[in-house]
């Protein structure tokens, strides 16, 4: 039988506020990594797995008059039944923006979005594959210069982990995190680096 302290052994793997900070940064001044700098966004702003950005369609996000929604409904999502509940997220104002000018820089390019058209394609025009977005960060890591190298998971356990700190709500961050068991997200109750590097720093040495 699982307990409490079998989940909270292991504290999950994040960025830290520098890091992601850094990488939402230098993404975002470069117009090659904009689209990019809007898929760490919707990850570190919505907590959505790799998968479920990957599938989200131009008519997922938006609104008939063009607008990114604030709720959405999500398609595809980490199950755990074979009948799950709908699942539903909420986007920042700021990642909402950020969207919405992704979808306006194409336009303007030419490209023809209809609602089945995905949000992120690969420079062929083409669904962006699992394997171009981690390659991705692989490389946007090295141009930040971090130290340690992240898999694209640690963008939602940030993400979490996130809420949690400026909470330190459980409940709240649960739902969230989208998860079925409370068990599951006590995770993100382990300390920062950041908060660990703090308290060292302050030691009598």
């Amino acid at each position: 039988m699982t307990t409490y302290a079998d989940s909270v052994s292991r504290p999950a793997r994040t960025l830290t506020e520098n890091e992601q900070r850094l990488l939402l940064k230098v993404t975002g001044q470069r117009r090659d990594g904009f689209r990019d700098h809007v898929i760490y966004s919707v990850a570190l702003g919505a907590g959505l797995r790799e998968h479920e950005i990957l599938a989200l369609n131009v008519g997922d996000v938006f609104d008939d008059a063009g607008h990114a929604k604030r709720r959405l409904r999500l398609r595809v999502f980490k199950r755990a039944s074979d009948d799950p509940a709908p699942q539903e997220v909420m986007l920042p104002d700021l990642v909402r923006a950020k969207l919405e000018k992704l979808i306006a820089a194409r336009r303007r390019d030419g490209e023809v979005l209809t609602g089945e058209s995905p949000i992120f394609v690969s420079r062929l025009g083409t669904r962006l594959s699992a394997r171009q977005l981690r390659h991705a960060f692989g490389v946007w890591q090295k141009r930040c210069g971090f130290e340690r190298h992240f898999c694209f998971h640690s963008m939602r356990h940030s993400s979490c982990s996130n809420i949690y700190r400026a909470t330190k709500d459980i409940r709240l961050t649960q739902r969230f995190a989208r998860h079925k068991s409370i068990l599951s997200t006590a995770i993100y109750t382990h300390p920062s680096d950041e908060e660990l590097l703090r308290s060292v720093q302050s030691l009598i040495c």
